[in-house]
């Protein structure tokens, strides 16, 4: 079992940045590939990004590609999600998970509400 906590959500205007940084405990957190996923009212569920083990790998949704950056570091359990020039599509809440592939999905954090204002 691995426990994820995210961090980092909040209110900002459109053209703004925020890091949103996931804890990871339990198991080794460097055996998964970690991702973060959104949530928009009304909407499923949807991929942003994921990064393998190593962060040798490092995949993007089409709407994250140029603005966002998902990195890790092994040595503190944590993964981040640097956001910049936010728009308010953006708004949603996000999640941190943990497993395999390209878009890691087995164990999930809780989530954080980014709410991006125009």
């Amino acid at each position: 079992q691995v426990q994820l906590v995210e961090s980092g959500g909040g209110l900002v205007q459109t053209g703004g940045s925020l890091r949103l940084s996931c804890a990871a405990s339990g198991r080794t957190f460097s055996n998964y590939a970690m991702g973060w996923f959104r949530q928009a009212p009304g909407k499923e569920r949807e991929f942003v990004a994921a990064i393998s083990w190593s962060g040798d790998r490092i995949y993007y949704a089409d709407s994250a590609k140029g603005r966002f950056t998902i990195s890790r570091d092994n040595a503190k359990n944590t993964v981040y999600l640097q956001m910049n020039s936010l728009k308010p599509e953006d708004t949603a809440v996000y999640f941190c998970a943990a497993g395999y592939g390209s878009s890691p999905s087995r164990f999930w954090g809780q989530g954080t509400q980014v709410t991006v204002s125009s």
